[in-house]
Order: C-alpha cells, then structure tokens, then sequence
C-alpha cells in the first residue's frame, strides 16, 4: 500500500511538471512566435559568444554584469539605472545577416510590398525598415572573419573569409577582376574594359588629355574623380598613387559585394545607384567623371542620368566613357552613339579626346553656350529656385544647372591644385558667409584636437592601424585635413538638415556624403577603422532619434578592432558608456569637458573582436 500511494503521488508529481512545461512552452511559443521575423532570427545566431585568444569574443568584464554570455545574449536583459534602462547586453543577429545594411534590405522590400519602378532602379535607392522593423542587434562577422589586411598590401589582397564570394572572380575571371588563390583573394588590377591593369589605362586618358607626363593628376589641377558603376574599384585603387581620390559607386545588384571588396581592400566607394534620386553629392564636386562598360542607359528619360553627372561635374570638367558604342559599328550601337552625341552636344559638351574604344566628353566652362542655344532646346536649363546642392531625398531633375556668377567670370571654380587646395579657402566659402579667417581656425583648431587624438590612441595603434576614416559630422573637413600626413582617407559625412557644407570639403580635394544619422549608412558592415563622432549623438536627439540605434549602427559600420573617438556633452558619453559592456566595446580613454572646448568631452573605444558559435567553427 505505501508503494501504491508513493507511485501515485511520482504520477502526480510528473503530470504537474509536465502541465508546468507544456504553459512554459506555449508561452515561449506565443511570446517569440508574435516578433517578426527579423528579431526571431536573432537567437539562432547569439547562443554563444566566445573568446579567441587575447582578443574578445565575449570578453571577461562581461562576465560579472550578465551571469553567462551564452545565456545574457540572447536577450535584452535590462538593469534600471539612474537614468533610465541601460541593457547588458544586445541580441546578436542571425548569422545570415552578417552583410545586412538595413537602408538596402532586398528583403525588406519584398516583406514591406513596396511598389517599385524597376526600369529605373528605384528597387537599388535607399528604402529604410520604419522602427517596429529594425533588427536592432549586433551583426556578427563572417565564419572564419580575420583582421583585414592592412594598406596598401591591401590593395592587392584580402582575405576571402571575410567577404566568402568568389562569383565575381569566376564571371570575370577573362578580365582580371579578382583571382582566387587559397585562402585570399587577389586582385590585378583589372576591369571589363582595361584588362591589363587600370594603370596602363590610366595613363592612356592623361595622354588622350595631353597632360605632362601621362600623368592624369594634371599637375594637381585634377584631384577628385567620380567612377560610376566602379567595379571591385580598381580604378580607383590605382588613381591613389598620381594624388586623385575617386568616390566610387556601385549598386548592391547582381555583383552585389564589389562596394564591399572595394572597402575591404582600403579604397574609398560608396553604395549608390543612378536612379530617381540625386546622388548624395554636392553641385561642381568632381573634376573628371568616369564610365568603362558600365551597362548604364544614358538616354533613358531625356538624358536625366547624364544631366546627374553634368551637375556633379566642375566647370571644364570631363566624362571619359568606354564603351562599345564609342567605337562599334553595328547598327544599334551606332543609332545610340547618334543620339547620345546630340545629347550631349545640346548640353554644351564637347569632344576633347576619342581614340580607339575610349571618348572623352569636356563641359564648358561658362554659360555662354547655354545662353546661345535657340528658344525652346531640350534640356532646359534649371529654375533659378532650384538648388543643385539640395540632394538628400531629392528627384533629379531633367534640366542644366548653370553656374553661379563667380564661377561663369572667372572662367572655372578658382581652386588651387593639390596639395595647396587642401589648405587655401575656397571661394564657395562665401555662400556661407564665412571668412578666410574663420577658415584658417578652423583648421588650427581641428589640428590640435587630431594631435591630441593620436595622443590619445598611440598605446593601441601603429602607422598601418588605420585605414578606412568616417568624419561622422564633417563641417568644413578640417578633421579629415589634419590627416593629410596619415596613410589613410576620409568619408566626410554632412548631415542632410544643417549647413550644404560639404561643397566646401569637396572643393578642398576632399570626398564625402550627405547622410541623416536617424537611418542607416549606404555601406556594409565592418567597413572603416575608425568613426569620428562629433556632436552627432546632441544632434539627432533634438530629432527624437534613438541614441541606442545610433550606437548599434556604428558597431555595424565598424571593423572589429576598430576604433571610435566620441566628442559630445558629458551626459552623451555618460549615456555611451553605460552600453560598453552590450557593445563589447572597450573604453581607451575618456577626457573631460574645459574650458577650451566648452561642455565638450572626448570618449575613445575600440570594438572587440568577438565571433559567435557558428562563425567560431570557420577558424578552427
């Protein structure tokens, strides 16, 4: 009988657990079940964090704050602090978005039903998730990711872990594109239309131009370049040894990872495409534009891609273009090479060179021909109300902008060459109202606190460290030219609502971009080695932004290893240092606000290295 009544009492005891785990499961069930399908992917890829070596995976002053990293990760455990809830530690993504930009999410264009003109490419623009769709996780690296290697070897090679795509060195493998070889990827410096290097090619348009020495640089008179539909940006790459920095562009399409080869081997690009939108640069930015078998319609809607590039071009400006219908003879390449040179002759262009499968196109340098064409000749120029620096969210517009007053009478946009441009105001300062002498402290000031920086970040980094720079908020890009002495280069970012400064960095011989810091930025993940953030954080809080999307989306941009230096009021780095640990961010050093920089305070951090379980397998 005391058997009996013990074994009913285990049955009962088993039926109990049992109900006990069945509610449990359907609350799991109902609870993870009702996110979208962006946060339940999250706990696949964050079971576990682990730590490599000396470096971080999930490092030990982690361990204290969330118990095990394994079990803290998958989850936003949040601790009430003094100002509010800080979490412990973010989700980490799944690992099929290790490549994720939120703003050129294929799939989020599918989920969300958006209605695109894929004739003129609206599906490859920029199309942002709303806040109920961000993944707001961390992004984890590549099975087998390893620190990139560093410039300029980097130019030549990368490791094929880190970008794990090897389609484009087949489909291209008769025009040298990129050569898989072990465990890296190498890259010859090839292209669809220059096979045999993009330096021979290079010095083949400076001899076209007759510019001493076949150098294309022109004796510093040609300094920015803008290379569309840029390939793995090769041509580039090779333009950064005559002093030309280009921004190269290319949509995330079908050759979806050359934006991300480009980045990866330290050469400055951008992802972008020529659609509906302006391009999110200034009017009168680049001195030479650059087309090689880059499969664009330039006819298409009256020409309004080729007037895109005749308001990014600067006076005197040139467009090379090699293409087969500069040079074949069929019928259907002959009817475009017709139409494309009427065009381009209503738009005031002319031939200054074509030879063999190459045509370089030259802009006038004054309006005189735009006011000499006949009433009524197509394109028309552009309403006097209509701002060619407007870009951010901006439509093209099929019409000519014409030149200011100063750049139609002094022939040109009057800058000196490179390097000496870097440092001599500009005369578009004066659309702001600034002077040479706010000009010149800005630089001062700008060069002081940089000195300070390396001061700041010399125990951490040697000369090579540092590679790919983003001034998060530029002004004038004076940051950026205070590294004129570093081996690295800047993308200097203007935000889309303040002062249309960055006409003002491109005129220095700099690049960058517009951008608003409430989204996503038009670049993959781990693509620089240090972002430089001032005031950002002050900035989009006045816009009711997330400060805590912000912070995800710079881990998401930053390289592992990386560094980020944060210039902000002190309750700004107060906030950042309470999301250290969640980050897997190291704190270097932080300065207090003075008096010399007002209520300014300088935090820098440096991102851990850390792999989940599943990229953790493709080390060993």
């Amino acid at each position: 009988m005391t058997r009996g009544r013990a074994d009913g009492a285990q049955k009962k005891r088993l039926l109990t657990s049992l109900c006990i785990v069945a509610v449990f499961l359907v609350f799991l069930y109902v609870y993870f079940g009702s996110k979208n399908s962006g946060e339940s992917a999250l706990e696949y890829g964050s079971r576990s964090l682990r730590k490599l070596g000396g470096s971080y995976l999930a490092g030990e002053e982690d361990s204290d704050i969330g118990g095990k990293q394994d079990e803290s990760s998958v989850k936003l455990a949040l601790d009430e602090g003094e100002d509010g809830i800080t979490p412990k530690s973010f989700p980490v993504c799944d690992d099929r978005h290790s490549e994720l930009i939120p703003c050129l999410d294929r799939n989020l264009i599918y989920q969300m039903r958006l209605k695109l003109d894929l004739s003129v490419m609206e599906h490859y623009e920029r199309h942002c998730p709303p806040p109920e769709r961000r993944f707001n996780c961390l992004i984890p690296p590549p099975p087998g990711y390893k620190i990139p290697i560093k410039w300029p070897k980097s130019r030549d090679e990368s490791w094929k872990a880190n970008i794990p795509h090897t389609h484009l060195a087949h489909e291209k493998s008769d025009q040298n594109w990129m050569v898989v070889r072990g465990d890296k990827i190498h890259f010859p410096g090839g292209g669809t239309h220059f096979h045999y290097g993009a330096d021979k090619y290079i010095a083949s348009i400076a001899n076209m131009l007759n510019f001493p020495n076949d150098i294309l640089n022109n004796e510093g008179r040609l300094r920015t370049v803008f290379d569309v539909g840029c390939g793995v940006a090769s041509f580039g790459g090779y333009l950064l040894s005559s002093d030309i920095i280009a921004m190269s562009l290319a949509p995330n399409d079908v050759h979806q990872n050359q934006i991300q080869f480009a980045l990866e081997r330290g050469i400055p690009a951008y992802l972008g495409v020529l659609g509906t939108k302006r391009l999110p640069y200034p009017s009168r930015s680049f001195e030479l534009a650059h087309c090689s078998r880059c499969r664009i319609d330039w006819l298409q809607r009256d020409g309004i891609l080729l007037l895109e590039l005749d308001r990014l071009l600067r006076p005197g400006g040139y467009f090379a273009y090699s293409s087969p219908e500069a040079y074949a003879q069929d019928e259907e390449d002959l009817r475009i090479w017709k139409e494309m040179s009427a065009l381009v002759e209503r738009m005031c262009w002319r031939i200054a060179a074509k030879k063999n499968q190459t045509v370089i196109w030259q802009k006038p340098l004054t309006n005189d021909c735009y006011l000499e064409r006949e009433p009524g000749t197509q394109p028309p120029l552009c309403r006097s109300d209509d701002d060619p620096d407007a870009v951010w969210g901006v439509l093209m517009e099929t019409c000519i902008t014409p030149y200011s007053e100063h750049d139609h009478k002094t022939r040109g946009s009057g800058l000196a060459p490179w390097p000496a441009r870097l440092t001599t105001p500009p005369p578009r300062l004066a659309d702001f109202g600034y002077s040479n002498e706010i000009f010149e402290k800005d630089m001062e000031l700008w060069s002081r606190r940089v000195d300070n920086y390396w001061s700041l970040l010399s125990p951490k980094i040697s000369s090579d460290t540092i590679r790919n720079v983003m001034d998060m908020k530029a002004h004038l890009g004076s940051f950026a030219a205070a590294l004129k002495d570093k081996d690295v280069w800047v993308m200097n970012v203007v935000p889309e609502d303040g002062p249309k400064t960055l006409k003002i960095v491109y005129d220095r011989g700099l690049i960058g971009s517009v951008h608003s810091w409430c989204e996503a930025y038009s670049t993959y993940p781990r693509t620089y080695d240090l972002l430089h953030a001032w005031t950002v954080f002050s900035d989009i809080e006045k816009k009711g932004c997330s400060g805590e999307d912000l912070l995800l989306e710079m881990d998401r941009i930053l390289r592992p290893t990386g560094f980020a230096i944060i210039r902000d009021r002190q309750s700004v780095i107060e906030f950042v240092k309470k999301h250290l640990a969640a980050l897997h961010w190291e704190a270097i050093t932080a300065v207090d606000s003075n008096s010399e920089d007002g209520d300014e305070a300088v935090l820098v951090i440096q991102k851990k290295l850390w792999l989940t379980s599943e990229s953790f397998r493709g080390t060993d």
